[in-house]
């Protein structure tokens, strides 16, 4: 068998070097994207350069450099938002995760949030919203999307799930959140998580998204 090329073993190693790094659970999200992006951009740019004449160490280098800018989307004040938000919501049921496209998402249930038919914010949902609007940069944008199950008419589930997504978009610019940058609508049945045939599939498609993003990471 042929030895592998100079090329094959950097990205061999860079990608070692990444499942390596990705795994280390004492890393914050920030740092493994800013990890994965150094490495996939390593091993591409080994490969890139010894197959156009250039030394695959180099190529490895400047992809690194490369990757590591394009992993690294999720900023530090993201971090610090997923943070603070897990910590406030923690025992909630409230779900805080990084989205595949860098923004945070908050999957609210209406179970916390709503009674059942309202669009009335329930005061335990309250500290939860205060903290969301606590120290965001302006230049952040707030995306806010309600959701419901299929009981009801969808006429009816409509406007429930856009007075829903407006009352807090409401909320959050008297707490000091720039209205010009936040964004509310309502997809009502629409876009089911669950089965609506069970109670508690209902429950989870009864909800509402709350999404911070920056305008970098929105490409």
């Amino acid at each position: 068998m042929s030895k592998p090329s100079c090329a094959a073993r950097a990205a061999l190693a860079s990608l070692a070097a990444v499942i390596a790094l990705t795994g280390c659970e004492s890393m914050s999200e920030r740092q493994r994207g800013t990890a994965a992006g150094a490495g996939i951009g390593a091993a591409t740019g080994a490969v890139v350069g010894s197959a156009t004449g250039g030394k695959a160490g180099t190529g490895a280098a400047i992809g690194g450099v490369v990757g590591a800018v394009a992993g690294n989307l999720w900023s530090k004040r993201m971090e610090q938002k997923r943070a603070e938000m897990q910590r406030t919501t923690e025992g909630t049921g409230i779900a805080v995760v990084r989205t595949p496209d860098n923004q945070l998402k908050l999957n609210v249930p209406s179970d916390f949030s709503f009674d059942s038919g309202s669009a009335q914010i329930k005061p335990q949902m309250r500290p939860v919203l205060d903290q969301f609007a606590q120290g965001l940069d302006p230049k952040m944008r707030v995306t806010i999307v309600g959701h419901t199950d299929s009981v009801g008419g969808e006429d009816l589930n409509n406007r429930l799930s856009v007075d829903r997504a407006v009352n807090v978009r409401a909320y959050l610019g008297t707490h000091g959140v720039d209205a010009s940058r936040m964004i509310a609508n309502g997809r009502g049945e629409r876009e089911p998580i669950a089965g609506n045939d069970t109670p508690a599939g209902r429950a989870q498609n009864r909800r509402v998204e709350i999404f911070l993003s920056e305008p970098s990471s929105r490409g």
